[in-house]
């Protein structure tokens, strides 16, 4: 092969693909997941040196899901599409992450800048010579977009990319041409890894936010802290439990912000959502004089239908790119540095005595009176958080699970992946596989628990197999309760639209190639084997595979998604 003349200017010279994917790497990603196609498989052969493992999904569209679901567990995902066909089928599932503050580089392998720049009529196009259109397309959903089309700058472009994706938190888009992937740069910039630090706020700014916010908070007499998802995304995790512990205000989270606070801190308060919430719940929040909100994301099935009592006036709200006091906005102000200052500075708080509302865990569930033995959500979610562990990770499907989960009570510093906002049915099963392969990274991996509905299973099947050939570990509840019960609450109860084929599920495990040592499958129709099956050490312990039918009349539904459902339908109707 001719040597690049440009590369005999450069003191360490390396491949474009190895820098791309060495950069992954000192980001901290450890699998690569996505499809090969034509233009990518050279690029997939520097993996293994660059210390990358290619998990290989069944569809694009998984691939992203469980890109997502990686990036949640262990801070950041990356995703290796072909041009056209496979980005496109990995679309929806970018645009997820974009909707949601996930953080995921989308690798894209293109045809050469040659025939790319000559209009060449090749597979994989439209037929028209415009090979610009897959990436307009991404480019709305993308945080930044890097094409590799020059040597001179690809290196610079990576750095770029990546950076934005980890501080705004958002999936970046970035193309690889054929012709690229053995191109030469500066192999020594890799000695300096990437600076993932925010830029400070303006140190006059901040200083005057601070100030107002104490100013309010020392006036409240029942102030409470509100933590929903934008805590979790923007990495202020650290800076929410240190106020909450040394404040010991009421503090509550929206389904959306469930995990991003200590369950089992004594002022911690539960889940709220509006109408959605209990009514201990729901009156404190409500009647508080100072609500600190932080990271909201006020959508409609996070706020039961957008039936949040909480007004400006006495609200604060902390955000990644502003501040909002009252009616006051202060742009450019980011939340890390403010929660910081307030923490460190805020002294004794003049709280006025008053009842705490705390989401007590039930008792023993075999204490329970079980007055009939069939399963039912309003026994089982509550139920599911006696079981669970510290560490867990816990992903539940849009539908009953997300929002069943309210009920739960976590253990301390368990990680929960949702997809509230976007809301794409099937998106679970995907999120888990690439979830499950995140916690089997870490030392020592914590178990990785599913709860999805049988309609939802069936859109991301495949993803069984991906888990089977990566010998992941979760524990999968499927629950059988005869088809989309989110869309029966919304319309069409009885409809045949809403119903499904019934699949044997237990059956999927063997038929994916599972060898029959690598897993266990149960059916559970009762509270007694389910309390049972929590009961037994082989089962909580995750050492293999293992898939759960979980029946429920298809009649039951938790009340939060019954209210939200009824909201959403409202307003689909309105003003028509």
């Amino acid at each position: 092969m001719a040597t690049d003349i440009a590369s005999q200017e450069l003191k360490s010279p390396v491949d474009v693909a190895h820098y791309l994917f060495t950069r992954l790497h000192q980001v901290g990603v450890r699998s690569v997941h996505g499809l090969p196609g034509d233009y990518n498989l050279v690029a997939l052969d520097y993996l293994p040196e660059c210390g990358l493992h290619w998990v290989g999904n069944c569809n694009e569209l998984n691939a992203g899901y469980a890109a997502d679901g990686y990036a949640r567990v262990n801070g950041i995902g990356a995703l290796v599409t072909t041009f056209g066909v496979g980005e496109l089928s990995a679309i929806n599932a970018v645009a997820g992450s974009f909707s949601e503050f996930v953080p995921v580089v989308h690798v894209v392998g293109q045809p050469s800048t040659t025939s790319m720049r000559d209009g060449m009529l090749l597979h994989h196009t439209l037929g028209n010579g415009d090979f610009n259109v897959f990436a307009n397309m991404s480019a709305d959903i993308s945080c930044s977009v890097a094409k590799l089309n020059d040597p001179h700058q690809a290196a610079t472009y990576i750095d770029n990319a990546i950076r934005e994706c980890s501080i705004r938190s958002r999936p970046v888009y970035i193309t690889l041409p054929t012709d690229m992937v053995r191109k030469k740069v500066e192999g020594e910039r890799l000695k300096k890894p990437i600076d993932l630090s925010r830029p400070p706020n303006e140190e006059e700014k901040e200083e005057y936010v601070v100030d107002v916010v104490l100013k309010y908070l020392h006036a409240a007499k029942s102030p409470v802290i509100l933590v929903d998802a934008c805590a979790i995304r923007h990495r202020v995790l650290a800076e929410v439990q240190d106020f909450v512990r040394k404040s010991q205000l009421p503090t509550f989270v929206t389904p959306m912000g469930k995990s991003a606070v200590d369950e089992t801190l004594p002022n911690y308060g539960g889940v709220y959502a509006g109408d959605g919430s209990n009514e201990g719940v729901k009156d404190r929040v409500e009647s508080s004089d100072l609500i600190l909100n932080i990271g909201a994301i006020k959508s409609d099935f996070n706020t039961t239908g957008f039936t949040y009592r909480i007004g400006r006036m006495n609200s604060i709200d902390f955000h990644s790119n502003y501040i909002a006091v009252r009616y006051s906005e202060y742009p450019g102000v980011h939340m890390k540095g403010v929660l910081r200052k307030v923490v460190d500075r805020m002294g004794k708080l003049n709280i006025a005595p008053g009842p705490t509302v705390t989401n007590q865990p039930p008792t023993d569930p075999r204490r329970q009176s079980v007055t009939s033995p069939g399963i039912s959500h309003s026994w089982f979610w509550p139920t599911v958080g006696q079981w669970l562990r510290e560490r867990d990770v816990v992903i539940t499907e849009t539908g009953t699970a997300n929002f069943g989960i309210w009920q739960t009570r976590f253990p301390k510093d368990v990680v929960a992946v949702s997809q509230v906002l976007w809301g794409s049915i099937g998106y679970a099963l995907g999120a888990c596989q690439g979830a499950a392969m995140a916690a089997k990274e870490k030392d020592p991996p914590p178990r990785t628990i599913l709860f999805i509905g049988d309609g939802s299973f069936q859109v991301t099947a495949q993803e069984l197999s991906t888990m089977i050939k990566n010998n992941l570990t979760p524990i999968i509840f499927v629950i059988c309760n005869d088809g989309y019960t989110i869309e029966r609450c919304i319309h069409g109860w009885d409809a045949e639209y809403n119903d499904i084929q019934p699949w044997r599920f237990s059956d999927l495990v063997p038929a994916f190639g599972a060898q029959s040592d690598k897993y266990k499958t149960h059916s559970i129709k009762t509270k007694t084997e389910l309390l049972d099956l929590f009961a037994d050490e082989s089962f909580s312990s995750a050492k293999a595979l293992q898939l759960v039918e979980l029946h429920i009349p298809k009649e039951d539904a938790p009340s939060t998604l019954r209210l939200t459902a009824e909201a959403a339908a409202k307003a689909s109707t309105r003003n028509k």
